[in-house]
């Protein structure tokens, strides 16, 4: 049976390392791209984290029927989507999301098929990693980051991860090379 494996975690918990080592240590998982209309960070490459889309791509998408799922953030600077469109299950994949992406994932391939990973990390740690990534940024928004790091605290409360079934977390606090091995012990097992 394959499977997606849904990273999630507060913003700064480290799910952008941990994507990259797996997709470097297990090849045969496929990378699942989602999109955005947000504008791109300072180093980011299209279509290496995310697609950047335009509101008009996204608009065809969804006339086409091709969005499995959708999140939509009011921030600092203006309304931002992010998006997954569908792909085929015919092998094991990984992408990176949200509690509510993931739920939208299980919805459309089935809760068998969808393991979500959340990557859990003290808040400090996530504060001081947020702050410095702001900080490289040629325009840093502070504002943001505040108000995502509010907004994280809502979106990942106990009640809410205790909504997906199968929830597995990764003490994300431990070094790079840690949370891998805990995600490859979870990405052994078959159910």
């Amino acid at each position: 049976m394959n499977r997606v494996f849904c990273l999630v975690g507060k913003s700064c918990s480290g799910k952008d390392t941990l994507y990259a080592r797996i997709l470097e240590r297990c090849p045969e998982l496929v990378p699942v791209i989602p999109c955005t209309t947000r504008p791109r960070r300072t180093g980011e490459t299209d279509g290496q984290n995310y697609r950047f889309v335009s509101e008009d791509q996204l608009r065809r998408y969804e006339a086409e029927g091709q969005v499995a799922e959708k999140r939509e953030y009011h921030t600092t600077q203006g309304l931002w989507t992010y998006f997954t469109l569908r792909f085929q299950l015919d092998r094991d994949r990984v992408l990176i999301t949200t509690l509510e992406g993931a739920r939208a994932l299980m919805d459309c391939y089935g809760p068998g098929h969808v393991q979500v990973v959340f990557l859990h990390t003290d808040d400090r740690t996530r504060l001081l990693r947020c702050i410095d990534r702001e900080g490289r940024q040629e325009r840093p928004d502070y504002d943001e980051v505040c108000r995502r790091f509010l907004a994280d605290q809502a979106d990942f409360s106990r009640e809410r991860l205790a909504l997906l079934p199968g929830l597995r977390s990764i003490d994300a606090n431990r070094p790079p090379e840690d949370c891998l091995a805990q995600f490859l012990a979870l990405y052994q097992e078959r159910e």
